[in-house]
């Protein structure tokens, strides 16, 4: 029993480096493609976010409990992107 076992590992031995390798290799790169996924789904989302007028507008208040006086509820997410509403600041006070 003994030999057998001895047998079959030096068998594997020759075999183990090149596993190991590959192995090694194809793990980096499933961590790189992971990392480049989500940078990019991250400025993807970054994009998006950046196209909501909301801050810019007459109606926006900056209080965390009324945002918008117009649309509270659509205020700063991304169904407020294309807003009807939207009126640019004009008072240089209300920056």
């Amino acid at each position: 029993m003994l030999e057998a076992i001895l047998f079959l590992i030096q068998g594997i031995q020759k075999f183990l480096v090149p596993i190991c390798f590959v192995g090694a290799w194809g793990l980096m790169i499933l961590v790189a493609w992971s990392l480049w996924t989500a940078a990019r789904d991250s400025v993807k989302t970054a994009q998006q976010m950046h196209q909501i007028p909301c801050s810019g507008c007459q109606f926006f208040t900056d209080n965390y409990r009324l945002k918008c006086t117009v649309h509270p509820s659509v205020a700063n997410t991304e169904e407020a992107i294309d807003c009807t509403d939207y009126q640019p600041k004009t008072n240089p006070y209300l920056y």
